[in-house]
C-alpha cells in the first residue's frame, strides 16, 4: 500500500510539474518574443476619417449580438454597438435573440427606434434554441450582408473606434480573424472578480500574445473579435457539437491555413461573474467544451495536421489544461493515507520532493500572472497579492472541473448555460441554480484531517500542502453556502452603481453603462 501510494503520488506530481513548466515556458517566450510582441501591439494604423467619409472602398461589416434573456444589459449593449464608427451604408447590426422573457420586447423596441434613424439593424428572434449560441450565429450568418462579421456578447461594451482599429488587418487575404483583449468592468467588486480578472488576463496577455507572436494556434474568445465570413464558411461554419463553438471553429479554420491576429491594445470591457454560482457555471461550460473540442480535434492536430511540432505541442497544452484539476483533487485525497501510513522519516524523503516542486509551480504561477499584469501597465505586486486566492479558488474548483471532464468524455454538445449578467441594476434578475457543496465539504474535511494528522505524526513538510487544500475547499464550500443563505432572505430589486471600466477611458463609458 505504501509503495503504491508513493508511486501514484510521484506520477501526479510529475504531470502537474509538466504543466507548471509549460507555464514558465510561456513566460520565457514573452521575453524571447519581445520585439515581435511590440510589433503586434502596434498593430496597423487605424482607418483614417477621410476613408470613413468616403466609405465606398470599405468592406461591408455585419455585427452580431447573440442574446438570451438579457433584459439587464440588452439596451446598454445595443446602444453601445449603435455608436460604433463605420459608414452606415456599409454596416449591418443583427440582434440574434433567443429570449423567452421581456428581453425580446426591450430589444424589439430599441431596434425599431434605431431603424428610424437610418441604421441598418434587424431583430431576429428564434422560437427555439437549436444549437444555442452556435445555432443563433449560424442563422444570422446565413442572411448576413457583410463580408466580415463582428461578434459581441451581451455584457460587452465595444469602444466606438473598434472597427476602425482592427479592420485594416484584413487587407491581408490570409487573415480570418482579429481578436481583441477583454477588459473588466467590475474587476474590483470582490476577491472573486479579482481572481476572475487575473485568470482572463493570463489567458489574453500571456497565452494569446505568445501564441500569436510565435505563429501557433490561438482561439477566438467567442466575443470581441471580427471574422472574415468566407473563412467561417470554408471551415465548415458554426457547429454545436461542443459547448465551446468558438474554440472548435478557431482550430478548424487554422488547420486550413487561415491566419489569426491578436490585438492586445484594443480592449473591449465586459462584466465578470460576481456570484459563485455564475462563476462555477461559466467554468463548467468552458471546461466541458474544451474537453469536447479536444476529443473532436486533438488527434487530427497531433497526427494528421501539417503544422510544426512546436505548434502541435502548444495545441496539446491549450486543449488539455483542465486535466490538472482531477489530479490535484486526487493528490489532496491520498495525502491523508500517506501521512497516516508512512513513518515520518520515510515520508520526509517522499514529501520533501514537494518543496522544490511547490515553489516551482507556485513560482511559475506567480510569474505568469505578474507578467500579465505588467503587460497591461499594472503593478506586478497587485497580481502577487491575488495569486493565493487564485490558487484557493482553483483547488475549490477541482470537483466541478472533474465532473466537467467526465461529462465532456461521455457526451458531445449539451445544454449551453449562459452566464447571468448583472448590468447596472436589478442585481438579482438572473441567477444560475444553486448546488449543495457536498463534494467540496467532504474534501475540506479530508484535507483538514490531513493537516491535523500531519502535525500529530510529525509530517510537518506535508502540513502547508494540506492546509492549502483545506483553505481552497473551505472557501468554495463556504461561498456556496453563503450564497444559498443570502437567496433564502427576502429580496427586492437591488440597484448598484453603473459599471464603468477604468481600463478603457473613452469619454462616454459612464453614460453608456
Amino acid at each position: 500500500m505504501s509503495v503504491t501510494l508513493c508511486v501514484v503520488y510521484a506520477l501526479i506530481l510529475l504531470v502537474l510539474s509538466i504543466y507548471g513548466i509549460h507555464r514558465s515556458y510561456l513566460v520565457f517566450m514573452t521575453a524571447r518574443l519581445r520585439r515581435r510582441l511590440e510589433v503586434l501591439k502596434q498593430g496597423v494604423p487605424a482607418i483614417p476619417q477621410s476613408r470613413m467619409v468616403q466609405g465606398s472602398d470599405l468592406p461591408h461589416v455585419t455585427i452580431q449580438l447573440p442574446i438570451f434573456n438579457e433584459s439587464t444589459v440588452v439596451q446598454r449593449l445595443i446602444d453601445r454597438v449603435a455608436r460604433i464608427e463605420w459608414p452606415r451604408e456599409r454596416l449591418e447590426i443583427q440582434v440574434l435573440d433567443d429570449s423567452t422573457d421581456e428581453t425580446r420586447v426591450l430589444a424589439e423596441r430599441q431596434v425599431e427606434a434605431l431603424r428610424r434613424t437610418g441604421l441598418d439593424i434587424v431583430h431576429i428572434h428564434r422560437t427555439n434554441r437549436t444549437g444555442y449560441k452556435a445555432g443563433a450565429l449560424a442563422a444570422g450568418l446565413a442572411i448576413a450582408k457583410g463580408d466580415f462579421v463582428a461578434l459581441f456578447d451581451a455584457d460587452f461594451l465595444p469602444p466606438p473606434d473598434f472597427l476602425r482599429a482592427v479592420m485594416g488587418h484584413f487587407q491581408d487575404p490570409r487573415v480570418a480573424l482579429v481578436q481583441t483583449r477583454w477588459g473588466h468592468l467590475n474587476r474590483g467588486h470582490s476577491i472573486l472578480t479579482r481572481v476572475g480578472a487575473l485568470m482572463l488576463d493570463g489567458h489574453h496577455l500571456i497565452e494569446n500574445r505568445v501564441r500569436a507572436a510565435a505563429g501557433w494556434f490561438f482561439n477566438f474568445a467567442g466575443t470581441g473579435g471580427v471574422w472574415r465570413k468566407c473563412a467561417i464558411d470554408a471551415a465548415g461554419g458554426w457547429e454545436h457539437d461542443t459547448l465551446t463553438e468558438d474554440l472548435d471553429l478557431s482550430y478548424r479554420a487554422q488547420l486550413l491555413g487561415w491566419r489569426f491576429v491578436y490585438r492586445e491594445d484594443v480592449v473591449t470591457p465586459a462584466e465578470l461573474p460576481e456570484e459563485i454560482s455564475a462563476f462555477r457555471a461559466q467554468q463548467l461550460r468552458w471546461a466541458t467544451g474544451t474537453v469536447q473540442t479536444s476529443r473532436k480535434l486533438l488527434e487530427r492536430i497531433l497526427h494528421r495536421a501539417d503544422i510544426p511540432l512546436s505548434a502541435r505541442a502548444e495545441a496539446f497544452f491549450h486543449l488539455t489544461p483542465h486535466f490538472a484539476y482531477p489530479l490535484t483533487m486526487l493528490l489532496s485525497i491520498i495525502l491523508l493515507p500517506i501521512v497516516l501510513l508512512l513513518p515520518a522519516s520515510r515520508s520526509l524523503v517522499i514529501l520533501g520532493v514537494d518543496i522544490p516542486l511547490f515553489f516551482g509551480t507556485t513560482g511559475s504561477l506567480a510569474a505568469f500572472y505578474a507578467t500579465a499584469e505588467r503587460a497591461q501597465g499594472r503593478r506586478a505586486r497587485d497580481a502577487l497579492l491575488v495569486v493565493p486566492a487564485l490558487i484557493a479558488v482553483g483547488v475549490g474548483l477541482t470537483p466541478l472541473v472533474t465532473r466537467a471532464i467526465v461529462r465532456g468524455f461521455r457526451t458531445m454538445a449539451g445544454e449551453f448555460i449562459r452566464t447571468p449578467k448583472k448590468g447596472s441594476a436589478a442585481a438579482v434578475r438572473y441567477r444560475t441554480p444553486l448546488t449543495v457543496p457536498l463534494a467540496e465539504s467532504i474534501l475540506c474535511v479530508v484535507s483538514l484531517a490531513s493537516t491535523v494528522a500531519s502535525i500529530h505524526t510529525g509530517h510537518f513538510i506535508a502540513t502547508p500542502f494540506a492546509a492549502l487544500f483545506t483553505a481552497g475547499y473551505a472557501y468554495m464550500a463556504t461561498q456556496m453556502l453563503l450564497e444559498q443563505l443570502a437567496r433564502a432572505q427576502p429580496m427586492g430589486v437591488v440597484t448598484s452603481p453603473p459599471l464603468v471600466d477604468a481600463e478603457v477611458p473613452f469619454e462616454e463609458s459612464a453614460a453608456a453603462a
